[in-house]
C-alpha cells in the first residue's frame, strides 16, 4: 500500500495573532480532501487561535518544540501535555535551528521525542547534515547518529513518528538538494529504520523533505520513491503557495 503524502508548515517565529488566524483559515478552507495529510505549526502564542481556525477541517495542528517533562519548575518551557491540551496532534523536534542555533544535543532531543510520544503526540523528527559534513562525505554517518540517538529506547514508532530530512545547507540559503541527493538520503534513512525496526516499519514510515520545500521543487522531489512529502518553511507563510505544495503532493 502506498504511503499517504504528508505536508506540514513550519511558521517558525513569524506571524501575528491576526495574520496567524487569517493564514490558518485560508489553509483550512483550501484543503478539501484527504489525499494529503496536512498540518500547520504556528508559534506557541498562536496555538489557540490556529486551533480555532482549523477546528473541524482536514488540517491538523502542530507545535514547533516541547520540553521533555509533563510539568515542573521550567520557566519559559512548554510541556507535551500542554500541547495536547491546546489541540496539537504534531510537534516538530530536532530541527536544525534548535540543534545548531540553540545547542540541543541528540540526547536532549531523544528525551523530547520520548516525552511527546508518551503524551500521545505525533513527532516530526528532523535530521540532516551541514554543508561541511556533506563536503566531508559524512552525510550518512550524521544521519545514522542522529536517528539512532533520537529513537534509542523507543518502541516501533509506526505512524507516530515522521522523519524529516533537512539538509542544513539548503535551509534559507537559496540552495536546494537535487532530487537525487534527497532520494539517496531518504533511501538511507528508510534502510536504517528497517535495520532498527524491521522492513514493515520502514515501508510504513513517512519520510519527508525539509530543505526549502516549495512549489518550484516539490514535484521533482515527490517523484522520488522514498520522498513522502515536505516540511515547508517560508512557503507555508503564504496560503496560496502552501496550498499549491499540498495540491502538487496529491
Amino acid at each position: 500500500m502506498a504511503r499517504q503524502k504528508f505536508v506540514a508548515g513550519n511558521w517558525k517565529m513569524y506571524t501575528s495573532a491576526a495574520a496567524a488566524r487569517e493564514l490558518a483559515a485560508a489553509i483550512a478552507c483550501g484543503v478539501t480532501d484527504d489525499r494529503v495529510r496536512v498540518a500547520v505549526c504556528p508559534p506557541f502564542p498562536y496555538l489557540g487561535i490556529v486551533a480555532d481556525a482549523v477546528k473541524g477541517s482536514r488540517v491538523a495542528l502542530g507545535a514547533q518544540n516541547c520540553y521533555p517533562a509533563d510539568e515542573g519548575a521550567f520557566t519559559g518551557e512548554v510541556s507535551p501535555l500542554m500541547l495536547r491540551d491546546c489541540g496539537c496532534e504534531y510537534v516538530i523536534l530536532g530541527h536544525s535551528e534548535r540543534r545548531h542555533g540553540l545547542g540541543e544535543s541528540d540526547e536532549f532531543i531523544r528525551r523530547k521525542i520520548a516525552a511527546a510520544l508518551r503524551a500521545g503526540l505525533r513527532v516530526i523528527f528532523c535530521v540532516g547534515e551541514t554543508l561541511a559534513e556533506r563536503e566531508e562525505n559524512r552525510t550518512e554517518a550524521i544521519l545514522e547518529r542522529q536517528i539512532r540517538a533520537g529513537l534509542e529506547g523507543i518502541d516501533v514508532p509506526g505512524d507516530r513518528v515522521v522523519i524529516a530530512y533537512e539538509p542544513v545547507w539548503a535551509i534559507g540559503t537559496g540552495r536546494n538538494a537535487t532530487p537525487g541527493q534527497a532520494q539517496d538520503s531518504h533511501a538511507f534513512i528508510r534502510g536504517l529504520v528497517a535495520s532498527l525496526y524491521g522492513r514493515d516499519a520502514s515501508i510504513g514510515m513517512s519520510i519527508i523533505y525539509g530543505g526549502s520545500a516549495k512549489p518550484d521543487n516539490i514535484v521533482s522531489l515527490l517523484a522520488q520513491p522514498d520522498v513522502d512529502g515536505g516540511l515547508v518553511g517560508g512557503a507555508s507563510l503564504n496560503a496560496e503557495l502552501f496550498l499549491t505544495v499540498v495540491r502538487l503532493a496529491g
